[in-house]
């Protein structure tokens, strides 16, 4: 398996997480008001119930009914990380042209847990604290190195 390149840089600062894993759209949204405040928030694949919830799972504020900001940046963010295509199928979504991916989900606020997913992403968070090496890590040793198809 290869390591695909994103399909359009992104900057990490507002998203700094985002996976299509586990049926779900999910990732780390960084709050526009308190710098140590973040939001996970999520899309279920097929149903697309949305979640958004602080990393202390407090809910969003900004859940009336449609997804928030929070899980709009996350959809605009995975479209430059996976390309559209590839997000509306994972999602199983029907996206018409010149619309964005969020404005075609016809699901609900259904709260899901936030706990894996901020999880998972102190887990990437760590692997930028360790120094430079060219030497193998062996948490990482299932991931393919750059450039090598196997």
């Amino acid at each position: 398996m290869r390591v695909v390149p994103p399909v359009q840089p992104r900057k990490l600062a507002k998203v700094p997480f985002v996976e299509l894993a586990d049926g779900r759209l999910q990732g780390v949204v960084s709050s526009g008001s308190d710098i140590s405040r973040v939001y996970v928030s999520s899309i279920v694949a097929g149903t697309h119930a949305y979640s958004c919830s602080t990393n202390n799972n407090r809910p969003c504020g900004g859940l009336y009914g449609s997804p928030c900001k929070h899980l709009r940046a996350l959809a605009a963010e995975a479209v430059l990380q996976y390309g559209a295509d590839r997000v509306a199928r994972y999602l199983r979504a029907e996206v018409s042209p010149g619309t964005e991916l969020i404005d075609c989900l016809r699901g609900g606020h259904e709260p899901a847990p936030a706990a894996m997913v901020f999880s998972r992403f102190l887990r990437h968070l760590a692997y930028l604290e360790l120094p430079d090496t060219t030497a193998p890590i062996p948490e990482l040793h299932w991931f393919p190195a750059t450039g090598v198809v196997r």
